[in-house]
């Protein structure tokens, strides 16, 4: 059940970045099932991606991390949305992130943002 609300709080964190940046697109028609289905199946490939390979290029670039005091995070978050959108554009999946700055850059921060946020009022369980 945990999992289900984390995806959907993905979900919305995507949809406000979509709402608020113009290199972020989804192209299924809004306010319709196919957009919010699109919503929360990028949520998933975001959600896997951050899960599988997220760790390892952290891991690969600690000492970058660590000389520029976690900034190079934001970097490696930009990246990761950015592989989403290709991924996506791979599936046919109606969603695309233009390049990496504004879009990408930015897309990954208010993202971030909102799902931590969002995370404030999911139940951890313990």
């Amino acid at each position: 059940m945990r999992f289900i609300i984390r995806t959907i709080a993905a979900a919305a964190a995507l949809w406000v970045a979509v709402q608020l940046l113009d290199g972020i697109k989804v192209t299924a028609p809004e306010n319709s099932a196919t957009y919010w289905g699109t919503l929360l199946i990028v949520a998933l490939i975001f959600g896997l991606i951050n899960a599988v390979v997220k760790p390892i290029v952290k891991a690969l670039g600690c000492a970058i991390i660590v000389l520029t005091l976690g900034v190079f995070l934001l970097i490696i978050n930009a990246a990761m949305l950015l592989l989403t959108s290709w991924i996506a554009g791979q599936l046919d999946i109606p969603f695309h992130v233009d390049d990496f700055y504004p879009a990408a850059f930015w897309g990954a921060i208010i993202i971030s943002v909102v799902s931590w946020l969002l995370g404030l009022f999911i139940p951890d369980g313990d």
